[in-house]
């Protein structure tokens, strides 16, 4: 059975009321203390405080100060006034304070939860605005991020629509460059002993058998096909006077007249390489990507075997192949034929700008 203290000290002023309450030497450690709007209770055992306090307070701004051996209360009256006495009348009995301790016990649990709800409302009021929040940032760096990869992606079509342009104003022809044939003598016979042909190969890093194929693939591609077509001049069956003619059209901007000669010279020497690759040059000026790639391919598969020779036609046959497919946005395959032509030409520094370019679109449409 706990001890009631009755030998408290309290005093008031019109707004105010103070508590003092001995604790009889027992550690602050063992102090529990319980309050609500009209009760109070101190527990320190065996010892007990408790008052039903005959007016309400505000609980929530009373304090209470525990040391040098006493327990302070410093409470706020809810109406300014005197009280007279500090607890009710109707408390002397012990069913009455026990009624008041459990009314004040439901009350403090209400309290308590209302504030529970309160705390939990408010935690998750600041989750939502938190996930909000975080939303709005990774949206705002999603946009800088699209915005940024759009500006790169401008950038390099830009980039790559302008070196369009610079490799369709950059495309030439292959020559024979054969100087013009005087008009044949009069007819007779001279014994001429041939020495065999060489290439101005070093020993060490001659290819012997691929450069005497190619010597006998161009033999080959000599013959002419012969063509009755009584409406053709007999100038006009000459696949060398066509393609000079040909080459003439190109370099005066008539492309389609070029494409027409280069077809002719082709139907009467199929085999020959220059024609078919300068063909393709007239199908990437006016724009025939698909045929500009045909004619591409034919002119590298004729180009065989590779030798030096034939290098710089392998190199511009690739270089138009690959520019055909940029203009129909196949990156991938036009940067192939111009790694193929940095194989051919590794010093190249207008290829390896060109590559470079192409490269950066491809990463530019993976971003």
């Amino acid at each position: 059975m706990p001890i009631a203290v009755k030998d408290f000290t309290w005093s008031e002023t019109n707004t105010e009321v103070c508590i003092t309450v001995p604790l009889k030497g027992v550690k602050t450690a063992k102090v529990d203390i319980f309050s609500t709007d009209e009760y109070l209770k101190v527990s320190f055992p065996p010892f007990l405080f408790e008052v039903a306090l005959c007016h309400p307070v505000h609980d929530e701004q009373n304090t209470a100060k525990v040391g040098d051996g006493t327990v302070t209360f410093l409470l706020v009256k809810k109406e300014a006034g005197l009280w007279g006495n500090l607890s009710c009348s109707d408390t002397v009995n012990k069913e009455s304070m026990k009624n008041k301790r459990e009314d004040a016990v439901a009350e403090s649990q209400r309290k308590n939860k209302e504030l529970e709800n309160k705390r939990a409302k408010e935690k998750q009021e600041q989750n939502k605005a938190a996930v909000k929040e975080q939303m709005k940032l990774e949206e705002q760096n999603r946009t800088r991020i699209q915005e940024e990869k759009d500006a790169e992606r401008k950038q390099a079509t830009e980039e790559i629509e302008d070196w369009k342009q610079k490799q369709a104003s950059k495309i030439s022809l292959e020559s024979d460059h054969k100087p013009s044939e005087p008009a044949p003598r009069q007819r007779g016979m001279i014994d001429v002993t041939f020495t065999p042909r060489v290439f101005p190969t070093p020993v060490r890093e001659s290819k012997i058998p691929e450069e005497e194929a190619w010597l006998k693939k161009q033999a080959e591609a000599r013959k002419i096909e012969d063509i009755e077509d009584s409406d053709l001049r007999p100038e006009e069956k000459d696949p060398v006077w066509l393609k000079n003619k040909a080459d003439n059209f190109f370099k005066s901007g008539n492309h389609l007249s070029a494409v027409n000669a280069y077809n002719l010279a082709i139907r009467l020497n199929p085999l020959v390489p220059a024609l078919h690759s300068n063909r393709s040059a007239c199908h990437l000026k006016l724009g025939n990507y698909m045929k500009c790639i045909e004619d591409s391919s034919r002119a590298l598969e004729l180009l065989t075997p590779p030798v030096q020779a034939n290098a710089q036609s392998r190199l511009k046959a690739h270089v138009r192949r690959g520019t055909a497919f940029c203009h129909m946005e196949l990156y991938v395959e036009g940067l192939q034929d111009y790694e193929a032509a940095l194989k051919i030409d590794p010093k190249n520094n207008d290829l390896l700008e060109d590559s470079e370019r192409i490269r950066k679109v491809i990463q530019g449409d993976g971003i």
